[in-house]
């Protein structure tokens, strides 16, 4: 007897057991039916809500790209400014390198034409020199040619005696 009534203990088990299997599946089957059922029917809501978030995500995508373009112009511009600003200083400085360079070459220019200025006074100086020196000679050799051909009684006059006293 105490056989039969653990075989039927085990068998009542095993019948609860499958009861709850049973119960168990058939509520799964339901939820799963519910859910694709309560899915099928907000199925457009759902996707409107989708749509929405991607639009949104899109938007705040793009907006991030635009900000970011944004920057990068103003970086580059300010970038081409820097730049041009660089290239004025260059050409500033190299005006003045080439005013001061030019103001050497005036003032080397001004001190080479005021030694040529000397230079040609000295020579004009030294010609002038011969010239007169040339003169004194002609006019010294013109004298001594009239004292030695008495021109204009050049000569003093020499008398001669003869005879005794």
């Amino acid at each position: 007897a105490e056989l039969e009534r653990q075989r039927l203990k085990r068998q009542k088990e095993l019948e609860e057991k499958l009861i709850e299997e049973e119960v168990a599946r058939r509520v799964e089957e339901l939820v799963a039916k519910r859910v694709e059922e309560e899915l099928e029917r907000r199925k457009d809501e759902i996707e409107a809500e989708v749509r929405r978030r991607v639009e949104e995500a899109k938007k705040i995508m793009e907006k991030q790209m635009l900000e970011e373009l944004e920057r990068q112009r103003e970086a580059e511009l300010e970038a081409q400014k820097k730049k041009e600003e660089e290239e004025k200083l260059k050409r500033k400085e190299l005006e003045e390198i080439m005013a001061e360079n030019n103001k050497k070459i005036e003032e080397a220019q001004k001190k080479l034409a005021e030694e040529q200025l000397k230079l040609v006074e000295e020579q004009r100086r030294m010609l002038e020199e011969k010239q007169r020196m040339e003169e004194e000679d002609r006019k010294r050799k013109k004298r001594e040619q009239e004292v030695i051909l008495n021109k204009k009684n050049a000569r003093p006059k020499l008398s001669f005696s003869l005879g005794g006293k």
